[in-house]
């Protein structure tokens, strides 16, 4: 349910609705607009009638929110939701870039990677360092080590750092190195873990499951919502059909409906959708001409010895072309790309 105060409501009226709903045992969720205040009352409404708030000094409206996803409903929350970063903001007019490998490897690796991505106009750096495999006998990455690589790069470039989570016993650890949480597909319904990032405030890429609907994706995305993290991104990575020609199939009709839906960002990760680094930049152009915020891309300096997703991995001048083709996308709708700030510091001697 969305309660909208009047535009002289005063704090004490604010403050009695929001008593009102703590009452009534439901959550309660604010937003202070320039235009208006919004209270949400969040959980089980069904059963209590608009008029228990109509008659309440200071509001305006009550309006019952119809998704099944309250907090990331643009019907909750009208305008798009801007994510602040180092120096840039994702949602807002600019695009995102994120890039770097697969899996952090050594340090010349993902520092040489992170340095050619900085360069080539990227604004963050990925980076995977618990890969969930298919196989157990594959490479399962540094753990730590390569969290304390991926600081150094970050350190070096000014680049921002994204890194998946897999587990909640992750989570301690990895919150005092990473500025972006990233959620696979595999664990976009792990709902323990969601609610427990929920109760961070590092931003989060969310990815849609392999067979997840819009829907089901959102109700993903409420559950960090719900903790009190509004720092959500969601990224659509390709979905499993019966065509075998990709790895995934790319929904880019996904992207359209998803920034009609909510208020939530929206990312393209190419990469993982096609599975082929001859198909990525195409991709990648598409996203963005269909209104995402940003996308993900993978890049390895040499991918034929790459030890996860060489496949799809793009050198690091393919990455630079495909940057300048979608910075001039983004001129024509009316966006540019996002820039960090800071230039590359100098290595330390034996970085290698």
């Amino acid at each position: 349910m969305m309660i909208i105060m009047k535009a002289n409501a005063t704090p004490q009226e604010v403050e009695a609705v929001i008593a009102q709903i703590k009452e009534m045992g439901l959550a309660v969720h604010l937003s202070q607009g320039v235009e208006a205040t919004i209270i949400g009352a969040i959980g089980e409404t069904h059963n209590i009638p608009t008029e228990r708030f109509e008659g309440l000094d200071g509001v305006d409206i009550v309006q019952r929110i119809t998704q099944p996803y309250k907090l990331a409903s643009r019907q909750f929350h009208p305008e798009d939701s801007v994510i602040p970063m180092n120096g840039f903001a994702v949602g807002g007019n600019e695009i995102a870039v994120i890039a770097g490998p697969c899996s952090v490897e050594s340090r010349s690796q993902i520092i040489e990677t992170a340095i050619a991505v900085k360069e080539a106009g990227a604004s963050a750096l990925r980076g995977g360092v618990f890969k969930p495999r298919t196989s157990p006998y594959a490479f399962q990455g540094l753990g730590e080590e390569g969290l304390e690589l991926l600081a150094e790069a970050r350190e070096i470039t000014g680049l921002p750092i994204v890194v998946e989570i897999m587990s909640q016993v992750q989570l301690d650890m990895m919150v005092k190195y990473v500025d972006v949480f990233q959620i696979g597909a595999r664990n976009m319904q792990n709902f323990n873990l969601l609610r427990a990032i929920g109760e961070t405030r590092t931003a989060v890429l969310l990815k849609r499951g392999l067979s997840a609907t819009v829907e089901e994706l959102l109700m993903s995305a409420e559950y960090v919502l719900a903790g009190g993290n509004q720092r959500v991104m969601l990224c659509e990575r390709g979905i499993r059909t019966f065509e075998t020609s990709t790895r995934n199939t790319t929904d880019i009709n996904a992207i359209p409906v998803l920034k009609n839906l909510t208020h939530l960002p929206v990312i393209l990760d190419p990469s993982h959708s096609t599975g082929h680094a001859n198909y990525v930049a195409a991709i990648a152009r598409a996203g963005i001409a269909a209104g995402a915020d940003g996308l993900i891309i993978e890049v390895h300096p040499d991918p034929a010895k790459a030890v996860s997703d060489g496949k799809q991995s793009l050198k690091p001048e393919k990455f630079a072309e495909m940057v300048k083709q979608v910075g001039q996308i983004a001129q024509i709708m009316g966006r540019r790309l996002a820039t960090t700030q800071g230039n590359v510091q100098p290595l330390k001697q034996g970085w290698a």
